[in-house]
């Protein structure tokens, strides 16, 4: 399979990408710019702050939207798109530097939740 353009090669690279290949990714990114001295959990959770703000803007005068978003543009859910990746990747670096395994984590949580919250029994 031959691949044409950038956008095709980016698809194939993220078709099955975990969150240890994000957080390798994310601690590489920082070396390689020597950033990690910037990376403290205080700093990360602003970052991750401004950062749902800019994911909030998007929606603040649209009221209640269809799920799967089928009256936007395209170019509006590509930047929806590039807003919550810009969550989940300051997530994923804040629970990698205070040594949280984000995927175990998650996973207990909805354990916990499913014990809190038993699904209604209909008779």
């Amino acid at each position: 399979m031959e691949l044409r353009n950038e956008e095709e090669i980016l698809e194939a690279k993220a078709v099955d990408i975990s969150l240890k290949d994000l957080s390798n990714k994310l601690e590489e990114f920082a070396k390689a710019r020597d950033w990690e001295k910037y990376h403290s959990p205080r700093n990360l959770l602003l970052a991750m702050v401004g950062e749902v703000g800019e994911l909030s803007e998007i929606f603040q005068w649209r009221g209640e939207v269809d799920k799967g978003l089928p009256n936007w543009k395209e170019s509006d859910k590509e930047h929806l798109g590039e807003e919550l990746s810009d969550v989940l990747l300051y997530l994923i670096r804040l629970a990698d530097i205070c040594g949280i395994d984000l995927g175990d984590a998650a996973a207990r949580k909805i354990i916990k939740n499913a014990i809190k919250y038993p699904p209604k029994v209909m008779f």
